[in-house]
């Protein structure tokens, strides 16, 4: 079923007339025959907007729970061609089918329905901190920006500032109990200037996007830039929203693409609260959500940047202290010094509240920064307590100083490991010795009970440090564990996913191991020129120079029985072998999957064979039989020697005999050009021509010379790139299919015109037309509809021109005639001169 068409008016503030317009487009739409149903329109009380909605039909509200809502079954079974529905970004009553009123126009489109809308500037997700920013508060309703950019139709509905003020004081929009409260918020003339501002400048940047997003230039032209992607990193932290906002509006200006990213230390996961709001997010700003593991966080940002393509990555200015990020590094900096060429964007935020959290957990501390980090504030602190202790020497027990050094081993295995605590102890030992035994300042100990006290105190605080670091590493163990059980759960949905999952697999597992690349290869039998032998083919591929051969790898995991994963990079450590047999199974499901759905394909293609057979033979018992009926009876009457046949008789079975041979050529010629169109063996041989040199030529292969017929195609259109014969063929068909039923007195018309970069040819009939629920059945083989009879062929016209212009990278579609028929539009990008 087609999807249904979705036209959206957008304003800047209540009041500025969008559903005044909607509902005049939906009476413009009546008048010309189209079937328009009210399906949710609030007049709040405006006279002028009310008088819009009569005589157009209004569906009944449904009551849930008291609040009136859109009644979407019964606009379903209803089925308009058009449904008109206000407030796209409105919240329905709870209760209904979905939370929000697009969800509702999402069923609807999906229902082939076409849909005209209205959405305030404001209710744009990725716009939230903007408009909080304009009026001091986030509307309650929001939209996500994809739905709305990817409209068919956007109008921008617009008013100044002062008329919208006007209307306000007339009680044109609110009602008087509410004028008030508008006039302080958003309807101050500040607010509305720069609300109008934004709505402005971001229908500008769709524009800029229909532009980029045109036709393809023709071949020969110069190669159109690649789309840019912009990099977010977040922490799934309630402060990111506002960062994937600002990227997605980047993203948007740019016509790009908006990738966010969240990294997931190698050594433990970070405290992520807000992730799945943010993952929300995303997805409702048209952005991809990616979520790697990395052993350093700045690296593993740049990483992916790299492995994607992107050219600019968007961070959020650090938080932490100065004194902070010389200790524990800044992952800002990294990311701007191991940047190179891709530019990087540091947004700065609003101060966050901080909350003091009693959480229980030892830190991990285990990796090289935070060893370095403890072991040198270790050493400033035993300095400071050996200066201090040596202040205080005569007041203090040689037991108490060493239970000061014992604490500060500790403290040190507690922020960095072992590896710090262990010298940390041993110097303590030899700190001890040197100030604090006797005799003082030499390495000698005169008393043997000091020297038993020293040796308890090395394997006291040596068998601390160990005990703690041995705890902080199976805490960061066991958080890794749960990082890789995520990201096996994260893998397994994409596996039940729709769709062929294994390309994005394949891509997931090179991000989440660190390699350079990754291959899934099956090994089938190939005819080598020697003898069978076994040739090995990529199924799916990610990374750059991905191997096409186990050997070519550094490390192949079995698959199956013959498929493998085959990886190119450094080799895993052994506790990373786990997860890539995890990782493997889940790979094997998929390439099984994609086995199965290629047996339903060729099923399906032998299915759909058979049933192109069964059509072909049921054509040629009856349709081909009937010319050759009319051949034969006039070729056997003209050999009837018993019959003088006059000259005017003989001439009448000799033109039959052409007329039904010229038919069954074409029949033929159609169902030769079907089959190769099915098995994809149509060859193009292009030229650059004009309608102009290929109208009259198609006209002449018609039976009656293409008398009759209207032609209005200039000779100043652009030339098109295209293969003329096949063109020719396209027309033919087309102009013959209406003319079959079109009134003599309303001939054919045939025109040629320019939009956008494109060239158009319109056959335009006055002829009965087809529903619009059979127009998709139009271009289907062996069906008879529209204008042409039963009598002209066996229903194969328009599906070989639909197959010959879509060959050619043209568009063949359906359009109503105003006053009733059909207007077939032939379009094709204009070529380069």
């Amino acid at each position: 079923m087609e999807r249904g068409r979705l036209r959206i008016y957008i304003g800047y503030a209540p009041g500025v007339g969008k559903t005044y317009a909607m509902l005049d487009e939906a009476r413009r739409r009546r008048a010309r025959g189209t079937d328009v149903v009210l399906g949710f329109v609030e007049t709040h009380g405006r006279q002028e907007v009310a008088a819009q909605t009569r005589d157009l039909e209004v569906l009944p509200r449904r009551s849930v729970d008291g609040t009136e809502g859109m009644d979407v079954d019964a606009l379903l079974a209803r089925h308009p061609e058009v449904a008109v529905i206000d407030e796209l970004a409105h919240t329905n009553p709870a209760g209904s089918r979905y939370a929000h009123r697009w969800q509702d126009v999402q069923e609807l489109l999906a229902a082939g329905i076409d849909v005209i809308s209205t959405v305030n500037i404001e209710h744009l997700e990725s716009l939230q901190d903007v408009i909080e920013a304009i009026t001091g508060e986030r509307p309650a309703d929001t939209v996500p920006d994809a739905l709305v950019r990817d409209a068919d139709q956007l109008e921008l509905v617009d008013m100044t500032p002062q008329a919208l003020q006007r209307r306000l004081a007339h009680g044109n929009v609110f009602p008087p109990e509410r004028m008030d409260a508008a006039l302080a918020r958003t309807f101050r003339d500040e607010n509305l200037t720069r609300l109008r501002e934004l709505s402005l400048v971001w229908m500008a940047d769709r524009v800029d996007e229909e532009l980029r997003a045109g036709p393809s230039p023709a071949r020969g032209s110069e190669p159109a830039t690649a789309r840019e992607r912009i990099l977010v990193a977040v922490r799934g932290r309630p402060e990111d929203e506002p960062l994937v906002r600002r990227a997605a509006r980047m993203a948007a200006r740019r016509g790009g693409e908006l990738i966010a990213v969240h990294v997931i230390p190698a050594a433990g996961r970070d405290d992520a609260p807000h992730l799945e709001a943010v993952r929300e997010l995303v997805r409702q700003v048209g952005g991809r959500f990616e979520e790697v593991i990395g052993a350093r966080v700045p690296e593993a940002i740049l990483d992916l940047a790299r492995a994607e393509g992107v050219s600019q990555v968007v961070v959020r200015a650090s938080d932490r202290s100065r004194w902070r990020g010389v200790l524990g590094g800044s992952v800002v900096l990294d990311v701007i010094r191991g940047s190179g060429p891709i530019d990087v964007h540091v947004i700065s935020h609003e101060p966050a509240p901080q909350h003091l959290r009693v959480t229980g957990r030892i830190p991990t501390g285990l990796s090289s920064d935070r060893q370095l980090i403890a072991g040198i504030a270790g050493a400033v602190v035993l300095v400071g307590l050996t200066v201090v202790v040596a202040a205080l020497d005569r007041q203090m027990a040689l037991s108490t100083i060493m239970l000061l050094y014992v604490t500060t081993v500790i403290g040190i295995a507690f922020g960095g490991g072992l590896r710090p605590a262990l010298p940390a102890a041993v110097v303590s030992a030899l700190l001890i010795n040197w100030f604090f035994t006797s005799p003082v300042h030499t390495w000698k100990v005169a008393n043997p009970e000091d020297v038993v006290a020293l040796v308890v105190f090395v394997v006291v605080a040596v068998s601390v440090s160990i005990v703690v670091d041995r705890e902080a590493r199976n805490r960061a163990e066991a958080q890794r564990r749960g990082a890789e059980a995520e990201a096996l759960a994260r893998l397994t949905a994409r596996v039940a996913a729709e769709g062929d999952p294994l390309p994005e697999l394949v891509e997931h597992a090179r991000t989440t191991f660190g390699v350079d690349a990754v291959s899934v290869l099956r090994r089938e039998d190939g005819d080598r020129g020697d003898g069978r032998e076994s040739v090995w083919i990529r199924e799916a591929a990610a990374g750059t120079d991905a191997p096409d051969t186990p050997d070519e790898a550094g490390q192949v995991v079995p698959l199956g029985s013959d498929t493998v994963l085959a990886l190119l990079g450094s080799p895993l450590p052994a506790d990373r072998l786990q997860l890539l047999s995890a990782f493997a199974a889940q790979l094997g499901l998929a390439v099984r999957g994609r086995a199965l759905a290629h047996e339903a394909a060729v099923a399906a293609a032998r299915a759909d064979a058979d049933a192109l057979r069964t059509a072909i033979l049921a054509a040629v018992s009856h349709d081909l039989r009937t010319p050759l009926a009319s051949i034969k009876a006039s070729v056997s009457s003209l050999r009837d020697d018993e019959v003088a046949w006059s000259p005017e008789e003989t001439a009448l079975f000799l033109g039959t005999i052409e007329d039904e041979t010229d038919r069954l050529t074409g029949l033929v010629a159609n169902l030769l050009d079907m089959s190769r169109l099915q098995v994809g063996a149509l060859e193009l041989v292009r030229d650059v021509v004009g309608f102009d040199e290929v109208v009259p030529k198609a006209l002449a292969s018609l039976p009656d010379g293409g008398r009759g017929l209207v032609v209005e195609v200039p000779e100043t259109l652009p030339r098109i790139d295209v293969d003329p014969g096949l063109l020719e063929r396209a027309i033919a068909n087309i102009v013959s299919n209406a003319s079959g039923l079109a009134p003599p007195d309303c001939p054919v018309r045939i025109s040629g015109s320019t939009a956008g970069g494109r060239v158009e040819l319109r056959v335009i009939d006055r002829g009965p037309g087809v529903e619009r629920q059979d127009r998709e059945r139009m271009f289907r083989p062996f069906q008879r509809l529209g204008d042409g009879t039963s009598r002209d062929g066996i229903g194969l016209g328009l599906a070989v021109a639909k197959g010959f212009v879509e060959a050619m990278d043209g568009e063949l579609s359906i359009e109503d005639t105003p006053g009733g028929g059909l207007t077939m539009v032939l379009a094709f990008p204009a070529a380069s001169t």
